[in-house]
């Protein structure tokens, strides 16, 4: 019940727009989080957003490069990306949690593969 968009092939340095968005239920009533796994390697949790207050929570390594917001009249959660580096060459999905914390999942996606290359 959610789907991404906007993955694709970037040169390092490059930018992505990443979209998260349902056709069932209101991202509004949940946490959201952006989170990513490369082959090889465990889970990251990239980015997440409150639905409280709003508050946003990043993993150290995007911190000042990735940026998490919301649209609610598009329903859509976005992960704006720039200098992107290799090591973000990842699967990105995003998830729906009533824990801000993402201890489980109410929903996910299938993600959309990021690669960064030259």
């Amino acid at each position: 019940q959610l789907v991404e968009s906007g993955g694709g092939l970037v040169q390092p340095g490059g930018s992505l727009r990443l979209s998260c968005t349902s056709s069932t239920f209101s991202l509004d009533s949940y946490h959201i989080g952006w989170f990513r796994q490369a082959p090889g390697r465990e889970r990251e949790t990239v980015a997440r957003v409150s639905t409280t207050n709003g508050r946003t929570i990043y993993l150290d390594s995007v911190r000042d490069r990735f940026t998490i917001s919301r649209d609610s009249a598009r329903n859509t959660v976005y992960l704006q990306m720039d200098s992107l580096k290799p090591e973000d060459t990842a699967l990105y999905y995003c998830a729906a949690s009533t824990s801000i914390y993402f201890t489980s999942f109410m929903y996910r996606g299938l993600g959309t593969q990021v690669t960064v290359s030259s």
